[in-house]
């Protein structure tokens, strides 16, 4: 018996105990029938295609478990190609049958997963409510009356729904994100160019990214480790320059009061203050942050020249086909014809402005932590103010394919009325594994299950560990201080600072003759019973470390330092024949108050 939520540990369980792709099929067949959802897909497979989809692969790779993905039942976005099935984009007229899998869908079937079926979206990827559709308007599943999100609405109910235990979405302006967050999932939104677009019909071609809904941060992780990977076919696609964020010593960026914005939704704006005591509770430090440079280039994706984008993708099919667009739709892609490439240039200037006014705020924190929506609609509501409300939805999503970012939705629990809200933790481009463990751990911290099985406990055998950031710490008593002459060699180096605290007591600090600048020498005297030493740790890229202890003058050296609360970490230590007949400052309780008290004196 499978359980409601398809999750990949609980499928190779049981897999392991003799379930077959087969069986696991044909409960996803009795699913799809009985789903109350009619539409989710645009095009499922087939029940025999499904069953000898499912075969060939017991035929091709008969061991359980043999490859990555063996015998996963996913879904499809239908603007993303799956060979022998139609891509319509939600646009029938436009529809046509590719010969060839998208590259991101052909990894996952050589690596075993079983497509089920083609899902909705809002018109050519145009929204993030997931009514723009005549195909129908999928819906929350926690309440028929609410909107699923979208774009990609239907991937993230067929998930939540148990119907799939993974589905492809994409993501321009947070279509990744969005119903993962109305839906109780996670949504992973990879670095612009991590996952190919090749086969994928675009929206805005320069930012569109292929993104992952599925029922843990784990689960998503994998998938996107399978699918990822450098396509020569795609002129957007990058290969990977994984990059690090801190194991220890956590920022995490929050908003200000003056820059929340909930439109009257209490319910989602106390989920987000529970999520950050969540993350406060981690160990990270919370740090409010100046939102309104990332709402500015938000703006720009719809109320600048990046609508272009959109008309370029389907300018020849809108001149012949104007009256097979959705209204709402056709009215957002008209909106570009009167572009210039004045106001392209201009509008790039100004990304370009707003992206270094953002600098100054990620030296503040290492994360941002946003609501993944601010609040949510009936379906109704929405088609009675279409644009509006769907603009609302944006306000923390839009920017950040245009600031390449990398970001991960995760659930955030359940409002008084029964409707679950989301947060997202944002990164710069490429720590896309280096988010995980964090993303993972709040959603473990939410206690909210997954998908449409609150009560689900999420599965241990799909967390993620925080692994070996490639960071080095290193406790700095002198010079190298916050402040102090040689921090730059720090601060320049990539370093971050983790902490600031004090030595174990048997520390003795002196002042080194003819040092410029002056620095002090640490000696460890075992017996000696002081105060302990104000001293800093840092965190340093490895290869920034090596290069900073080379640099190192006699008699000063890197040796390990114990802390007040116990542990140990590299520092400076001096030898002992360099501060004979030294001045001795122990007393003052570090290098900081000695410089204080000689510039008062």
């Amino acid at each position: 018996m499978l359980p409601t939520i398809l999750d990949l540990s609980s499928l190779r369980a049981a897999y392991q105990s003799g379930l077959t792709p087969l069986d696991a099929i044909e409960e996803v067949i009795a699913r799809r029938a009985a789903s109350k959802d009619p539409a989710i897909f645009i095009t499922p497979v087939p029940d025999e295609e499904l069953r000898a989809a499912a075969k060939a692969l017991m035929a091709r790779a008969p061991e359980a478990n043999s490859l990555p993905l063996w015998g996963v039942p996913f879904a499809v976005k239908d603007n993303i190609d799956a060979a022998g099935l139609p891509t319509t984009a939600a646009c029938p007229a436009y529809a046509y049958r590719p010969e060839a899998d998208s590259t991101v869908v052909a990894r996952l079937k050589a690596a075993g997963a079983i497509i089920i079926g083609k899902t909705n979206l809002d018109q050519f990827a145009t929204g993030l409510n997931g009514t723009r559709s005549p195909y129908g308007a999928p819906r929350s599943v926690f309440d028929a009356a609410y909107i699923s999100g979208g774009s990609s609405s239907g991937s993230s109910v067929a998930v939540a729904s148990g119907l799939a235990a993974f589905a492809l979405g994409t993501d321009t302006a947070g279509s990744g994100r969005v119903p993962a967050a109305f839906n109780n999932l996670v949504g992973i939104k990879p670095t612009p160019g991590l996952l190919p677009n090749t086969g994928a019909i675009p929206a805005c071609k320069s930012v569109d990214c292929i993104t992952i809904f599925a029922a843990t941060v784990g689960d998503g992780v994998a998938i996107r480790k399978v699918a990822e990977g450098f396509d020569a076919a795609d002129p957007f696609s990058r290969r990977a320059k994984p990059a690090n964020l801190p194991v220890s010593g956590l920022r995490i960026g929050v908003l200000t009061d003056a820059e929340r914005e909930f439109f009257g939704d209490k319910e989602v704006e106390a989920l987000y203050d529970q999520a950050i005591e969540r993350a406060k509770a981690l160990g990270a430090t919370i740090v409010p942050f100046d939102y309104a440079p990332f709402r500015e280039a938000a703006a720009l994706l719809y109320d600048g020249p990046w609508v272009a984008e959109r008309l370029a993708a389907v300018e020849t099919f809108l001149a012949t086909n104007a009256a097979d667009f959705d209204p709402t739709v056709r009215g957002i892609i008209e909106g570009a014809k009167g572009k210039t490439a004045v106001e392209a240039f201009n509008g790039r200037y100004r990304l370009e402005e707003l992206r270094r006014k953002t600098e100054a705020e990620w030296e503040k924190a290492d994360v941002l932590l946003l609501p993944t929506a601010p609040t949510t609609y009936t379906v109704a509501d929405m088609l009675a103010n279409p644009v509006v409300l769907n603009g609302r939805l944006g306000r923390y999503t839009n920017f950040v394919n245009l600031l390449d970012c990398a970001a991960i939705a995760v659930p955030a629990g359940f409002g008084k009325g029964g409707l679950p809200g989301g947060v997202t933790v944002i990164a710069p481009a490429f720590t896309d594994d280096a988010l995980a463990p964090l993303a993972d751990a709040l959603h473990r911290a939410a206690s909210s299950g997954m998908g449409i099985d609150r009560q689900a406990a999420i599965p241990e055998a799909s967390r993620v560990v925080p692994g070996d950031d490639g960071f080095i710490e290193i406790a700095v008593v002198g010079a190298h201080l916050t402040g102090m002459p040689l921090n730059h060699e720090l601060a320049g180096a990539g370093g971050r600072l983790v902490k600031t605290c004090r030595t174990a007591g048997d520390y003795r600090l002196f002042v080194l003759p003819n040092t410029t600048p002056p620095k002090p020498g640490l000696l460890r005297e075992p017996g000696h019973k002081g105060q302990g030493l104000e001293v800093e740790v840092w965190a340093l890229p490895a290869d920034a470390f090596g290069r900073f202890v080379q640099k190192i003058p006699a008699p000063l050296g890197i040796g390990k330092l114990t802390l007040e609360d116990g542990p140990s970490v590299s520092g400076f230590v001096c030898e002992a024949h360099a501060v004979k007949g030294a001045e001795e400052i122990t007393a003052l309780g570090g290098w900081r108050n000695y410089i204080s008290a000689k510039l008062a004196s």
